[in-house]
């Protein structure tokens, strides 16, 4: 494994302690004497105006969610170009178990969840957020494991989660969209034009980049599509490898991508799980609890990630379509799959875009993604930490 894979693993895995960390912070702070100032500091309202030109107005919250999440995406569109030009992804060999894997982990968790929605229309918006991976809770589990884990299967977690990401993007892109305007997705292409050129020309510079993004961020909100795609946007229009002014080879994809992981990894993500995961449960009781959004995010997570992920990859590999990955076993491969069953942070982001008002399920549906979360996080855990591992192999 290589220098970069085994950085990367390792800030995910760090991260992920910080993301539970930030989440029993926030439910205690919301659950305490604190919680009206936890409330209050999350709808502040923060205002950027321009003369008459531009003004955005919006609640801490949102700053955070479409904001700061658009620098996670950013990353995201980094570690994807990458992998698909360099990395793991990069041939048709490498992408095959990850990738059949990734699509059963979002076909069958978003079919337990219609199931259990069927007929509710507002509920059904929701059908998204079981089908979502977090890479830093799912690896941080796995760091706890040791040795026990061989690095190809850790690979393999990882490559799959990227493929989720890339799906979340596109479910994001076409379903989680508002009124669209004419006039700010013309603008929009503008911006996405000049960066195209910006890559064409093989500019190494990031701060264009940088200035262009943030112009794009903007009309990207204001059209009514999901600002976080702007983040997308921006990472697939920087280089992989250019020349920079002094002639030698550079790669702004790795040196942005660099740079921006540790921020992502220790700042962005807890701060993103410490707004959002803040649920109320003083107004929950059982009855609000078992309803069928809450049930179908539940056994969406824990059932349906682990079913879609491991009978699409034995089907995979069965048919020769895929190898099962170097110095695993099969009962480890189904200890991963249950372990993508860890949602969290993206599946968080999703309902908040699908459900705009919380309030009407009493926060149980937040709730569900923490249970479902937590209860695969356990399993996998024991399941992985008891199985027989291939003890003459390299790992």
């Amino acid at each position: 494994m290589n220098l970069l894979v085994r950085r990367y693993i390792k800030k995910e895995s760090t991260s992920g302690i910080l993301l539970i960390i930030a989440t029993i912070f926030a439910l205690l702070l919301n659950n305490s004497f604190l919680s009206e100032y936890y409330t209050s500091v999350l709808e502040t309202q923060i205002t950027f105006k321009v003369g008459q030109i531009l003004d955005i107005d919006k609640p801490l919250i949102l700053w955070i969610n479409d904001g700061l999440m658009a620098i996670f995406f950013l990353l995201i569109g980094l570690e994807i170009k990458r992998e698909l030009i360099l990395g793991h992804l990069s041939s048709a060999k490498k992408i095959a178990l990850p990738a059949i894997a990734a699509i059963g982990g979002m076909i069958v968790p978003a079919l337990i969840f219609f199931i259990f929605n069927y007929g509710d229309d507002y509920a059904l918006q929701g059908w998204a957020i079981p089908t979502a991976t977090d890479i830093a809770f799912a690896l941080g589990i796995l760091s706890l494991l040791g040795k026990r884990i061989s690095n190809s299967l850790k690979i393999f977690l990882m490559a799959l989660a990227i493929f989720d990401d890339l799906g979340a993007i596109l479910i994001i892109a076409f379903f989680y969209t508002s009124d669209l305007s004419f006039h700010a997705i013309i603008l929009a292409g503008f911006c996405i034009l000049i960066l195209f050129l910006l890559n064409r020309f093989k500019v190494t510079r990031l701060g264009y980049y940088w200035i262009v993004g943030a112009l794009l961020w903007i009309f990207v909100l204001k059209s009514g599509v999901h600002a976080t795609l702007a983040g997308i946007i921006v990472a697939f229009c920087i280089p992989l490898h250019a020349i920079n002014e002094k002639r030698k080879l550079v790669s702004p994809v790795k040196h942005l991508e660099h740079h921006i992981h540790y921020w992502v990894a220790f700042y962005i993500l807890p701060l993103f799980a410490f707004v959002n995961a803040g649920v109320d449960l003083s107004s929950i009781s059982f009855e609000k609890v078992v309803n069928p959004t809450s049930t179908g995010i539940v056994l969406g997570l824990f059932l349906g990630k682990q079913i879609g992920v491991f009978l699409f990859s034995f089907l995979a590999i069965k048919y020769k379509i895929a190898t099962l990955p170097k110095c695993s076993s099969w009962g480890q491969l189904y200890g991963v799959s249950v372990l993508t069953g860890i949602g969290f942070t993206m599946s968080l982001f999703i309902d908040s875009l699908a459900f705009e008002n919380s309030n009407i399920f009493f926060y149980s549906d937040k709730l569900a993604i923490l249970v479902g979360s937590f209860i695969s996080g356990i399993a996998g855990y024991l399941i992985l930490r008891f199985v027989k591992v291939k003890r003459r192999c390299n790992i």
